[in-house]
């Protein structure tokens, strides 16, 4: 009886301590428009570490640029961040989702890339082909000695 006791009162503080810890935001941003949002920042991120000289020839903020895009502003994409981030597994699904689709623009990127790689070294190697030798020979250095000693013959000289 005594176990059954505890077993209940653990369950009930257990349950009873689950509260939010972040109270849901006025305007609640839909968990797929968030994901989308997610994925552009983080190409935004990689673009920052990549191609730095990129973002610094631009006057625009980018980050500020994909929010104007969704048409949320930067306090509610906080608040909204926030919010689902208080939820650790919704959370972790939701950057599940943004490395799957990295992954997939990677590995499509990575086919362009050694398709255009193909190309390149095929043309490389068709032009060395076409490429057309000399139609002028070169002199030879060798001195041809027996007409030499022709000239030589010759009377006159």
């Amino acid at each position: 009886m005594k176990n059954c006791l505890l077993i209940l009162l653990v369950l009930f503080l257990s349950v009873s301590c689950k509260k939010e810890v972040v109270k849901q935001p006025a305007k609640l941003i839909e968990k797929d428009k968030m994901i989308d949002i997610m994925y552009d920042l983080s190409l935004l991120e990689a673009m920052k570490y990549q191609h730095t000289e990129l973002l610094d020839s631009t006057e625009t903020n980018p980050t500020k640029f994909i929010l104007q895009k969704y048409k949320v502003d930067s306090l509610q994409f906080a608040q909204n961040n926030m919010y689902y981030a208080s939820d650790y597994e919704n959370y972790k699904d939701m950057f599940d989702e943004v490395d799957k689709r990295l992954k997939k623009v990677e590995r499509a990127t990575d086919s362009i890339v050694k398709i255009e790689d193909k190309k390149a070294a095929k043309e490389a190697k068709n032009k060395a082909k076409e490429t057309p030798k000399d139609s002028v020979k070169k002199p030879s250095k060798q001195i041809n000695i027996d007409s030499i000693r022709q000239q030589m013959r010759k009377p006159g000289r």
